[in-house]
């Protein structure tokens, strides 16, 4: 009957809300520091850069929640972007070794290429995903163990520098792998319902 038929509930809609203006709020947070302090000093490149990187990676999470309609996967997919916008605004910002002028911080980008490469090869499938992240959480810890043993540590504080940067890579390894724990549980629901 057309009348009993259910209608689609706007899933995710408040979340995509909060995402597009939580960006809109993280683009004005350095211009409304800029007013309260003399360490902050952008100029128009570092806004349109810090705007890019927050509205691509906004349309993407964006994107993600509509491709897939299972809630883990939209949380996982929104895990992953979040995570590595996190890890090239770091980069930029400071740096996760040494500052943001450090050469060694370029090696994260290869954990970016593997998502990316990954992602590519699972057509953006949960299972494929969830393999994926989890090579992340692999070349994560892999960027740290070589960026030690070609003594990118070895500069002055090198104490801070390492304890640094084996928090952010137990943290970076957490939040990769708890993306793929999403992934398999929406490729499990996907099975469940392919059974069912």
């Amino acid at each position: 009957m057309a009348g009993s038929e259910r209608q689609p509930r706007p899933r995710w809609h408040g979340v995509r809300i909060a995402i597009w203006l939580g960006a809109v709020m993280l683009l004005l947070a350095p211009a409304v520091a800029m007013l309260t302090t003399d360490a902050m000093a952008w100029g128009p490149g570092d806004f349109a850069l810090w705007g890019a990187l927050l509205f691509g990676a906004a349309g993407a999470i964006d994107l993600a929640a509509r491709f897939r309609g299972s809630p883990a996967y939209s949380a996982g997919a929104v895990l992953a972007l979040g995570t590595s916008a996190l890890v090239v605004w770091a980069n930029l910002a400071v740096g996760f070794i040494g500052d943001e002028a450090n050469p060694a911080n370029l090696l994260f980008a290869a954990v970016l290429a593997v998502g990316i490469i990954g992602a590519l090869i699972a057509r953006f499938q949960p299972r494929g995903m969830a393999q994926t992240m989890v090579a992340m959480a692999g070349a994560q810890a892999l960027v740290a163990v070589a960026a030690l043993a070609a003594g990118f540590g070895a500069i002055p504080g090198v104490a801070p520098v390492l304890v640094k940067l084996v928090l952010v890579t137990l943290v970076l390894m957490g939040l990769w792998l708890a993306s793929a724990w999403l992934f398999w549980k929406a490729a499990r629901q996907d099975g469940a319902m392919g059974a069912a």
